[in-house]
């Protein structure tokens, strides 16, 4: 026996007749028939069933209107229901609208690292204003929920939200590179901070913050992998796909034996036995290191030791301002050294130098010139001319170095550039020619032992950087492959891109197109099935941090934030900050607010 087929009303397409808004008292809001009269709705798009819920409900209801008094009956009644309707459908586009309004100024707030309570002040700023500039729309700003419980929960929302978009990204990897790096905040508290750098199978790069984890205990090679290990755990990444891991090279990441790298290194193999990491030592931090050769200790001790007694007595400090505005003097102050900040040292040493003729004077007029008599010794001042310019050079490579989504074959460029440049200073200065130490070429009659000795500085100083910079050098030939195709000498090439190499070389369109576009852009382009190895060393070159910079200038977010006016905020709330305040993903508010099971306006 066949199954009676069931049928669908909704398909029948029947039309709604206006004859029966003045005869029934209904009419047709959207795809169903509203009874004008009671307001409810019929079942059955149909007559019948329109007839009969009239003569059923409301047989009696305007009995002897005439025809023209039961037309303009059911207009009056069907315009009072599309007001209802419209003050409903105004109410909730207004909540949603206040709505979003609270989601993006809780970004605002996270993004510009502001205390949460915050918000409150700044709904008051919006209702004042609205009072003056448009006192007809200020309940429009007075439903706007600020307040500070309502922006961590628009704050936990949003970096719910960025985790997710991540989570699926992630899943378009062909390979990952991370970058970690460990610091302590205003509670003592180890926090360590992990980004990814990811490449797609189009190029498509993301560089994202991954976790801010707060170890308690230990700060082991173990505990790290195990935080990272829970952290890649949870993306659920392939650990396959990991190329490339950079760190400050502290111990507990580099250690032979049990240090965090060995232990990834040895988990990687786990699911691909011929893989090999590439661990790199941040670019930036070996720069800052390679300092230490140089033999200026003399110079900064007695500089810092100046600038700390001019700076730490209060009265010191207002009458050295006070002679720097009566001489007009270029600078206004001379700043404290921090042996943290990468910039700090050079930046001192200039100052001091521009400033020397005036902090001559003050020291005379305090009576404390006899604790510095470094100052009018000529070989000293010598010393000190040639470390600001030295300095200054330093400072120049490193803030090249600086910046986030840096390819890792650009900073290297940089650091060969002042190996090159290093070699052109001390040829010169043998020559007693200061073209590029213009501080020392101010100074009358340099000392040929002086120059013996300068010249020996900036040896030792390429010396170190050869010696430095070593992890770089064994994937040297591979980035200039990647970013200088065209120039590069295919029998230095791998085996399995040699080929396909003499292919590029030889075709002019690409060469044009290579000219014209990033790195990124022109490897994606280039057509999979006849460049699959070249397409495959530009990702793994592309993906690779060259610096852990992204998480030192993560680490300053993370003390502006938990400062000690600010020291009770979680972690799990400093994570969601940080994520916001770093991350390039744009946040979809409109999906937000619809997703949102609140929409009621509060304080």
């Amino acid at each position: 026996m066949s199954a009676v087929k069931k049928r669908k009303v909704d398909s029948e397409c029947r039309a709604f007749n206006k004859e029966w808004t003045s005869k029934y008292f209904v009419t047709n809001v959207g795809s169903k028939v509203i009874c004008l009269i009671c307001q409810k709705s019929i079942a059955v798009f149909k007559e019948y069933n329109i007839s009969r819920h009239f003569n059923t409900n409301h047989a009696n209801y305007a009995v002897n209107f005439s025809a023209k008094e039961r037309e303009e009956k059911a207009t009056r009644l069907s315009s009072n229901l599309t007001t209802r309707q419209n003050i409903f459908t105004k109410q909730s586009n207004l909540q949603e609208s206040a709505t979003k309004v609270s989601y993006m100024v809780s970004h605002k707030i996270a993004r510009h690292s502001k205390p949460f309570s915050d918000g409150e002040f700044v709904k008051e700023c919006m209702v004042e204003a609205a009072s003056v500039l448009c006192p007809d729309s200020k309940s429009k700003f007075e439903n706007v929920s600020l307040s500070r419980r309502t922006v961590t929960r628009r704050i936990e929302v949003i970096d719910d939200e960025l985790k997710s978009t991540l989570l699926k990204r992630c899943a378009d990897f062909t390979y990952f590179s991370i970058a970690l790096d460990e610091s302590t905040d205003i509670k003592d508290t180890a926090q360590l901070l992990i980004f990814i750098r990811g490449i797609t199978d189009t190029f498509e790069i993301v560089e994202e913050f991954l976790a801010m984890e707060s170890l308690k205990g230990t700060t082991r090679g173990l505990d790290l992998y195990d935080t990272v290990s829970g952290c890649l755990q949870r993306l659920n990444i392939p650990w396959a796909k990991l190329l490339n891991v950079t760190t400050d090279g502290c111990p507990n990441l580099t250690g032979k034996n049990t240090g965090l790298l060995r232990r990834i290194q040895d988990r990687v193999r786990e699911d691909d036995p011929n893989s090999t990491l590439i661990f790199l030592h941040c670019i930036i931090h070996q720069e800052a290191l390679s300092k230490s050769v140089l033999k200026l200790d003399h110079v900064t001790k007695t500089v810092v030791k100046l600038v700390n007694f001019i700076r730490a007595r209060a009265l010191n400090h207002r009458q050295f301002i006070q002679l720097l505005e009566e001489s007009e003097a270029e600078h206004t102050d001379v700043p404290y050294h921090s042996n943290v900040r990468w910039l700090s040292l050079g930046t001192v040493l200039r100052r001091v130098w521009d400033l020397r003729d005036q902090i001559g004077v003050f020291l005379e007029n305090v009576g404390k010139a006899g604790d510095f008599p470094e100052l009018k010794d000529s070989d000293w001042m010598l010393d000190f001319a040639f470390a600001v310019d030295l300095m200054g050079h330093l400072n120049d490579l490193n803030r090249k170095l600086q910046g986030k989504d840096v390819f890792v074959h650009e900073q290297y460029s940089y650091v060969r550039a002042f190996r090159a440049k290093l070699t052109l200073f001390s040829r010169q200065m043998t020559n007693n020619s200061f073209t590029h130490f213009p501080t020392l070429a101010t100074m009358k009659d340099v000392p040929s032992r002086l120059t013996v000795k300068y010249t020996t500085t900036l040896e030792d100083l390429h010396t170190e950087f050869n010696r430095r910079f070593s992890d770089f050098g064994k994937i040297e030939k591979e980035m200039e492959l990647v970013s200088t195709p065209f120039s590069f000498d295919s029998d230095q090439a791998p085996p399995d891109a040699q080929l396909e190499l003499i292919d590029m070389q030889c075709d002019p369109t690409l060469k044009e197109k290579f000219t014209s576009s990033s790195l990124d852009r022109f490897y994606g382009a280039l057509n999979e099935g006849k460049f699959p190895n070249m397409r495959r060393h530009a990702q793994r070159m592309l993906v690779l941090f060259g610096s852990t910079y992204v998480c030192e200038q993560t680490f300053s977010v993370m003390n502006f934030n938990k400062s000690r006016y600010r020291s009770r905020l979680t972690d799990a709330h400093l994570s969601s900050v940080l994520r916001i305040s770093t991350s390039n993903m744009t946040t979809d508010f409109d999906d937000l607010v619809k997703k949102g099971d609140r929409l009621n306006c509060s304080h």
